[in-house]
Order: C-alpha cells, then sequence, then structure tokens
C-alpha cells in the first residue's frame, strides 16, 4: 500500500510539472488570438484611409471592423479611445504598430500615412478577452490530472495488492517447510520476480522430499549390507563354547570365558535387532511417502534392474558371488514408479545376500510375454522351506522381517500381477515378480515359460 502512495505522489507531482506550463501555454494562446483580432480590424480602417475612402466609406470601414477609433495625432484624442494623446503621438512616429497597456486592458495603435497626412488606428482589447476561456481549460487540466493521479492509485494499488498477496503466500509456504511440512506448494502469481521466486520455492521442495526419500532408502541400504556381517558375527558365536555357567566344577576363569561369550551373543542379538528395527521403519516411511503422493508414469524395468545391479555388484564382488544378468539389455515399459520397482528389487536381492552364504551365486532376469513382464530373482542356496508361509505377510525364516517380499507383493498387485516363489533350477530359491506390461493388454498369467533357466555365468568385471 505504501507503493501505491507513493507512486499517486510521484504521479501527481509530474502531472503538475506538466500541466502548468501548459495551462500558461493556453493562456498565451488566447492572448495572441486576440490581439491577432485587434491586428484585423486596425488593418481594414488602415486600409480603408490608404485607399481615399471619403467619411461614408470610413463610417462603414469603421463598423464592419467592429468598431476601431481613428485619431489625428497632435490633436486630442477622439471620442470612444482609450489611448492617451501622448501614446497617439508617440505611435504615430514609428512606422509599425504597437501595443500598449491602458486601463481595462490593451490598445493596438496602428499609424497610417498618405498624403502627407497621418492617422493612428486604435483597437481596444479587454482584459476578459486576454483570459477568455482560460478557466475553462484550467479546470479542464485540473480533472485530467485528478484522473491521471487516480488512475495511477487504482492500478498501482491493484499490483500492489497482488505483489503483496504474493509475497504473504511465499512467507506462510516457507514457515510452513521450517516447521517440517514437505508437502506444502504454492501457486506462482504476481510479478515476474515473485512467480519465479514461488517456481523455485517449489523445486526446492521437491528436492527436500527427494533428498529425504533418498536418505532413507540410503539408511535402509546400509542396513541390508550390516546384516551380513552380522550374520557372520552370530554363527562365530554360536560356533563357540556353551555359555552356560552352572556346572559347579568350572573354574573361575571359565566362567569369565563363558560370561564374555554370553555378552557377545546378546550383544549381536541386539544389534540385529536395532539393525532390523530400522529397515522396518525406513521403509515403511518410505512406503507411506510412494502411498500418499504416488509417482505417475512409466519406467523402464531394464534400465531399474542395470542400475540396481551396478549397486549390488560391488557387494556380490566382496563377498565373492558369481551373478548374471538376462534380458535386461532391451527396452520394457512397467506402469510403475520408477522407485517402487528398485525398491522391491532391492528388497528380494537384500534377502539373497543375507540368507544365502557368501559366495552364492544368483541371476536376476527380465522377459516379457503375452501382456506381462516377469522379474526373476534365482539363487544357488538352501532355498526357503516354506514359500506359502514366507508370501504370508510380515512372515519369513531365519529372522527375517518379511518386509522385502510384501513390498514386491504389493507392487505387482497394483498392476494385476502377483508374486511366486519356487525352487530355481540353480538350487536355491527363486521369486517371480509379475507385472503388467505398460505396451500390451495382458492375458492370464503364467509363470512358467516367462524366463527361460540358462546356465549362470561368470560375474562381469
Amino acid at each position: 500500500m505504501r507503493l501505491a502512495y507513493t507512486t499517486a505522489a510521484t504521479t501527481a507531482v509530474a502531472a503538475l510539472v506538466f500541466l502548468v506550463p501548459l495551462g500558461w501555454g493556453l493562456r498565451s494562446d488566447h492572448r495572441e488570438q486576440a490581439l491577432a483580432d485587434a491586428a484585423r480590424k486596425t488593418s481594414t480602417v488602415a486600409g480603408a484611409i490608404v485607399a481615399g475612402a471619403g467619411p461614408k466609406g470610413m463610417n462603414a470601414a469603421v463598423a464592419a471592423a467592429g468598431g476601431p477609433v481613428v485619431h489625428v495625432p497632435g490633436l486630442a484624442p477622439s471620442d470612444g479611445g482609450r489611448a492617451s494623446a501622448q501614446q497617439i503621438d508617440q505611435a504615430a512616429t514609428t512606422t509599425e504598430a504597437s501595443v500598449v497597456d491602458v486601463a481595462g486592458g490593451v490598445v493596438r495603435l496602428q499609424p497610417v500615412t498618405t498624403a502627407g497626412k497621418s492617422w493612428v488606428v486604435e483597437a481596444f482589447v479587454p482584459d476578459s478577452a486576454l483570459g477568455e476561456n482560460t478557466a475553462r481549460d484550467w479546470w479542464l487540466l485540473l480533472g485530467l490530472a485528478v484522473i491521471l493521479v487516480g488512475g495511477s492509485v487504482i492500478v498501482v494499488d491493484r499490483l500492489a495488492r497482488g505483489a503483496v498477496s504474493s509475497a504473504n503466500n511465499l512467507v506462510e509456504a516457507a514457515l510452513a517447510v521450517g516447521d517440517g511440512d514437505l508437502d506444502v506448494r504454492i501457486s506462482p502469481s504476481g510479478p515476474r520476480e515473485l512467480a519465479e521466486a514461488g517456481y523455485a520455492f517449489n523445486r526446492m521442495a521437491d528436492r527436500l522430499v527427494s533428498s529425504r526419500t533418498d536418505e532413507r532408502e540410503l539408511v535402509a541400504d546400509l542396513s541390508h549390507r550390516l546384516r551380513t556381517p552380522l550374520t557372520a558375527l552370530r554363527l562365530d558365536a554360536e560356533a563357540l563354547d556353551p555359555d552356560d555357567t552352572q556346572i559347579i566344577d568350572l573354574t573361575a576363569d571359565e566362567v569369565d570365558r563363558r560370561r564374555g561369550i554370553r555378552r557377545i551373543r546378546q550383544a549381536i542379538a541386539t544389534l540385529e535387532d536395532e539393525v532390523n528395527s530400522l529397515i522396518n521403519t525406513t521403509r515403511q516411511a518410505v512406503a507411506a511417502e510412494v502411498a500418499a503422493a504416488p509417482e505417475e508414469g512409466l519406467c523402464d524395468a531394464s534400465e531399474v534392474v542395470r542400475e540396481r545391479m551396478t549397486f549390488w555388484s560391488a557387494l556380490a564382488g566382496d563377498q565373492n558371488r558369481q551373478f548374471r544378468v538376462v534380458g535386461a539389455h532391451l527396452r520394457i515399459p512397467v506402469p510403475v514408479a520408477r522407485a517402487e520397482l528398485a525398491a522391491a528389487l532391492d528388497a528380494i536381492l537384500g534377502n539373497v545376500f543375507r540368507y544365502t552364504p557368501q559366495g552364492t551365486a544368483f541371476e536376476v532376469a527380465l522377459s516379457r510375454r503375452d501382456g506381462w513382464v516377469a522379474l526373476r530373482v534365482d539363487d544357488a542356496g538352501p532355498g526357503i522351506p516354506d514359500p506359502e508361509r514366507a508370501l504370508r505377510r510380515g512372515q519369513s525364516q531365519q529372522g527375517s522381517t518379511g518386509l522385502g517380499l510384501d513390498i514386491a507383493r504389493r507392487l505387482t498387485q497394483s498392476t494385476g500381477g502377483s508374486v511366486s516363489l519356487d525352487r530355481a533350477t540353480m538350487g536355491g530359491a527363486s521369486v517371480v515378480m509379475l507385472i503388467a506390461d505398460a505396451e500390451a493388454t495382458p492375458k492370464t498369467p503364467s509363470r512358467f515359460g516367462l524366463v527361460g533357466r540358462g546356465r549362470l555365468g561368470r560375474r562381469p568385471s
């Protein structure tokens, strides 16, 4: 609002600077027009004198000119004149007409000389004629100034209100983000600078959400990687001597050693519980975010497989695991979000790395047929004793959280597909995620024949 008042004041000053000279110019134009009319009158009578018109002709010329007065220099001024004898005599000594001030206005005195005689023709211009219509013009100019100032106030006020509203929306959204609400977005509006700030704010909020999701995914991935050394520690601890200290004939050193073994086993169990809790918390938070704001569009299943295998290949190399990727060289679009497919594949691969011994080979394969895309993960491990129980939500074997298969099941069911478990040709477990093909109408799904069971190749370098 202060901007509107400042602009209005500036417009008012500019209007005065422009209109005052214009008003004085109009007044000057009126004066020149009145004096030009007086010159016409005196010239008409002067022309009659030069033409030698008699008394009757002079009277007609004076009447036609509007009543100028003819003076003879050296004599008393003629009746009806306004100029003094001195002014008349002085005008007769010149060759050009002159304008002199008199009471109530001005007179134009035009000398005329012919046949050795001199005359002075006088035309009176009253003050009212000099300023005719000046007041009207001043009122018109004043009205124009008021319109300009009022219009500028209205226009600037509307602009200022829009700018203030946009700025307030931006401030409120920034405060909401500061309070932890990352879902808030604004509709950019107002001047170009504020609109650009609004777009930048929305991009910033999107980046914050993406960064938080990536951070949680990273925590979950790191937690999965921690499970492998923890499992090795637990197995090594279980291979140690019993931790029973109730046998009477034990020496004091033996009792201390067995108590130390018990503490190690308890610490490993506690650490495994914390890792499982961390995985559940982070995965569930990411799943909740995806459910609240699902990512729209398609993704290339082959690209996701290649990207995630680049990630898991480093850990596979550390654990001396041979692996093969089949069918991920061609584009295979599926109607699921990229992040969801990556999370499901990571969950299945994480189970392979956790529940199979180091050095166990595995295979990831993609195929498409009859409107379905099959993403298969096989391993050469011990397999799953009870596949039906493993597929139940939150249930698995060997201390698993059961979250991996649950993530894969939700993903496939969202497209009308399913998840199945079976014995792999490699000897271990075979997990197949059946997802609808984005470029074909699915037929009745069949797990068999979707992916060929090829011989395991060497691990890519």
